[in-house]
C-alpha cells in the first residue's frame, strides 16, 4: 500500500513539473545577430579579432549539425534520466532557490565532465570539434559536436536527478549554460571589470582555454563560474605578453564538416588498428589523456608543459606579467 502510495505521488510529481523553454533554440536568432555584428566590427577594425570565411562557414556547419544531431537523439538522454528519476532519493519543490542551486550545481558537474572531455581520449574524440578552429570569435562557440549523447559523458549528471532535481530543470539549466558559454567566445572583449573576473567565465580566461601555448593547455575548464578552476588548482590567468595560439596541438586544416567532426574518431580507430589486437592497449589509449602512447613517447598536455619549462630561461616562471611583483 505505502510502495503504491509513493507511486502515485511520484506521478504526479512528475505530472504537475511544467515544461521548460529551451534556452539555445530561443537564444539561436542573437546568436547570429551577434556574430554578423562582430564580423561587421572587425572586418571594419572596430574590434580585436579575426574571421577568416572559410573557417567562420565550417564552424557554422558544426553548429547547425548538432542542433540537428540533438534534436533527433536528444529524447535518449532525457529518457535516460527520466528512467532514473523513479529511484530520486528526496524530491526538491520546483523554486527560485531550487533552480539557482540547479544551475550552480550543474555548473560544477560540467567543470568536471569539461574537464574530463580534455583528459580521457574517448570523450576527446567529441569535444576535440570545438577546439579544432585556428580563430577565436563567436562562430568558434557554435562549432559543436555531432556525437550527441552517445560518448556516455552525459552520465555525470546523473547524481543532480537522484538528489530531487527533475530532468527537465536539469535540461534547462544546462540550455542556460551553454547560452552564457557563448559571449566568452571573443577577443573584441578584453577584460570585464575585476570583480567580475575574480568569480565568472570572461573572455579572457576562455581564451586560455582555447589556447595551445604549453602555459595554457588544458587550463580553466569553467563554465560559467571561474572559481571552480581557482579551487581545484586548474587556472591560469591570461598573459598580455603571450596571446594564446588557437586551434589544437595538431591542426586539422580542414574546413570539411564531416572531417572536423570524426576526425579523431578516425585517429583513435586507426591508432587502435595500429596496435594489432590488443584490446588491453586500445582500453588505455581510449581512457588516457590525448598524446598517451603505449610506447611511452607521450605527447600528453603535461609532458608539452614539461618541455616548454625546461626550455625557459633559468628564474622564468609560468606567472602572467601583470601578476608578478613589481620590480
Amino acid at each position: 500500500m505505502n510502495s503504491s502510495l509513493a507511486r502515485d505521488q511520484k506521478s504526479s510529481y512528475t505530472s504537475l513539473m511544467p515544461s521548460f523553454p529551451s534556452p539555445v533554440l530561443l537564444a539561436v536568432p542573437a546568436f547570429i545577430t551577434l556574430i554578423i555584428l562582430e564580423w561587421w566590427a572587425v572586418k571594419t577594425l572596430r574590434a580585436a579579432g579575426k574571421y577568416d570565411t572559410r573557417d567562420a562557414l565550417a564552424s557554422i556547419a558544426m553548429g547547425l549539425g548538432n542542433l540537428g544531431v540533438n534534436l533527433l537523439t536528444g529524447f535518449v538522454g532525457v529518457a535516460l534520466f527520466m528512467w532514473v528519476w523513479q529511484f530520486r532519493l528526496i524530491e526538491l519543490p520546483l523554486s527560485w532557490w531550487s533552480i539557482s542551486l540547479a544551475f550552480v550545481l550543474y555548473d560544477l558537474i560540467y567543470y568536471w565532465k569539461h574537464r574530463f572531455a580534455h583528459r580521457v581520449r574517448w570523450f576527446w574524440m567529441e569535444h576535440i570539434t570545438h577546439h579544432s578552429s585556428e580563430e577565436y570569435n563567436l562562430t568558434t562557440a557554435v562549432r559543436q559536436p555531432w556525437f550527441g549523447p552517445f560518448t556516455g559523458l552525459i552520465l555525470l549528471g546523473l547524481p543532480m536527478v537522484l538528489f530531487g532535481f527533475h530532468p527537465l530543470l536539469i535540461t534547462f539549466v544546462a540550455g542556460l549554460n551553454l547560452v552564457y558559454q557563448y559571449w566568452i567566445h571573443t577577443r573584441a572583449i578584453d577584460r570585464m571589470p575585476a570583480w567580475f573576473e575574480a568569480v565568472m567565465n570572461t573572455p579572457s580566461h576562455h581564451r586560455v582555454h582555447h589556447g595551445i601555448n604549453p602555459r595554457y593547455l588544458d587550463r580553466n575548464y569553467a563554465g560559467v563560474f571561474i572559481v571552480w578552476d581557482k579551487l581545484f588548482g586548474t587556472f591560469t590567468e591570461e598573459d598580455p605578453a603571450e596571446p594564446p595560439v588557437y586551434g589544437i596541438v595538431k591542426q586539422i586544416k580542414s574546413y570539411n564538416p564531416i572531417w572536423i567532426a570524426f576526425h579523431e574518431a578516425v585517429g583513435l580507430i586507426r591508432d587502435c588498428a595500429s596496435d594489432g589486437f590488443k584490446p588491453h592497449i586500445w582500453l588505455m589509449r581510449a581512457t588516457q589523456p590525448p598524446g598517451w602512447s603505449p610506447d611511452g613517447n607521450h605527447t600528453r598536455s603535461e609532458d608539452l608543459r614539461q618541455e616548454w619549462l625546461k626550455a625557459l630561461p633559468e628564474g622564468a616562471d609560468m606567472m602572467p606579467a601583470q601578476s608578478r611583483p613589481a620590480e
